[in-house]
């Protein structure tokens, strides 16, 4: 075993550990079950849950919360405040959101880790949430930018507001992830996603979301009455697909491009929570039969606005050497499918293909057939990684994302 992996193994009474995580079944929007919700409606759910989840602990315990939120009005952060407060927890809880796009709430576990790490607090929760139904379309791109910047003779700084899908494309050209491939993988999300639902293997981690549902018919208009509902699984994955379907479909973003609405990630509505504490202080509250691992560490990187799916190939080697870690000493790989042609170009450089075949990266499915609530997938990937660990066994794990306007972003975990 080598230095870095016995380091990160060895239990500590200053570790930051995870004694919940939890997320809303992920469904889609403006068809889904939860397409009526309120993204904060979602967040208190789960913030609700992992406060009863710990009957023994006092609401007060936890000093702070963080939630990744991209889309939401100012940020989200009085709608998120509101919520906490609705879900019981006292005053003295305070709140922060966060924005990092695809990887804001992997950052809102980071930073809340990191305040527990340096002794600031000894317990708080990393959370996001997201209505794409609410809030995607014109408010995911900027309409009132600076003039200087939009018109900018350097390419780097037009190309953060590049679409997602032409981002995609590139990636798909330069460095020749073909179609075949893609849907390849799509189909594999899809039917890795179905087996684990099926399978129960999602039921441990998803709290049941009772809220309206309002059908509408193809012009967007209201038909019949509007019904109470509780939503208890996913509603993206389709079952029975395959990659000769998916090839039928024609490309979303450009005539001849290789990016689909099937080989790319669903727009979603969906929240997630983690609760971090210290050690120590679990373990004087007597909640250390709860801890179900713990956060090791985090690092963000820039790269290409223009190819922002190369995030994670850059991001994981950054973290592992950070670590003295090699890609073989990861036994469970969380990589987010935002777009097929990206997932395969980092398994690839990462030299994770052959994990990805035998079922070591995204063993449950991933965005593509999950979907990809901005705000809280980066807290649902962690919940789905350690609830997976937990279940087929392994010690380490990885969560990654790309990043809109050029970034990527890894978190470590490890299981007990």
């Amino acid at each position: 075993m080598s230095k870095g992996l016995s380091a990160i193994l060895t239990k500590a009474p200053s570790d930051v550990v995870i004694l919940s995580s939890l997320r809303t079944p992920v469904t889609r929007s403006y068809k889904g079950g939860l397409k009526d919700a309120y993204p904060e409606e979602l967040l208190s759910v789960v913030l609700k849950a992992t406060r009863e989840a710990m009957p023994e602990m006092d609401p007060a315990v936890v000093e702070d919360v963080g939630v990744g939120v991209v889309l939401s009005e100012l940020g989200g952060s009085k709608a998120a405040r509101m919520a906490l407060n609705h879900a019981g927890y006292p005053n003295s809880t305070s709140l922060f959101t966060a924005n990092r796009a695809c990887a804001s709430s992997l950052q809102s576990i980071s930073l809340v880790a990191a305040q527990i790490r340096t002794g600031i607090m000894a317990a708080g929760i990393g959370a996001g949430m997201e209505s794409m139904t609410r809030n995607y379309g014109s408010r995911a791109v900027p309409v009132d930018v600076w003039p200087e910047l939009r018109e900018s003779p350097e390419r780097h700084v037009r190309d953060c507001v590049m679409p997602m899908g032409l981002t995609s494309e590139n990636v798909a050209g330069r460095y020749g992830v073909g179609r075949e491939i893609q849907d390849q993988v799509a189909a594999a999300s899809h039917e890795r996603a179905a087996r684990a639902r099926d399978g129960g293997r999602f039921d441990s981690q998803i709290v049941p979301v009772t809220t309206r549902f309002q059908e509408v018919d193809k012009q967007g208009q209201p038909v019949g009455e509007q019904k109470t509902i509780t939503v208890t699984r996913d509603d993206g994955i389709r079952d029975g697909v395959t990659a000769e379907s998916l090839a039928r479909l024609k490309p979303a973003f450009t005539p001849d491009g290789k990016s689909t609405a099937g080989n790319s990630s669903q727009i979603s509505d969906g929240a997630a929570a983690t609760l971090l504490m210290k050690r120590s202080t679990a373990t004087e509250l007597g909640l250390g039969a709860h801890i179900m691992g713990k956060f090791v560490g985090a690092t963000t990187v820039g790269c290409d606005p223009d190819e922002m799916g190369v995030g994670p190939a850059i991001a994981v080697p950054k973290l592992l050497n950070g670590l003295g870690l090699k890609t073989e000493d990861v036994d469970r790989w969380e990589l987010n499918e935002a777009f097929a042609s990206q997932f395969v170009y980092c398994l690839r450089k990462l030299g994770l293909m052959e994990a990805w075949e035998r079922g070591r990266v995204n063993p449950d499915g991933g965005a593509i057939a999950l979907g990809h609530p901005l705000g809280a997938t980066g807290a649902r990937m962690t919940s789905t990684l350690m609830h997976g660990l937990r279940r087929d066994g392994g010690e380490v794990g990885v969560v990654s994302m790309c990043i809109g306007t050029g970034m990527g972003m890894a978190g470590l975990f490890v299981r007990e």
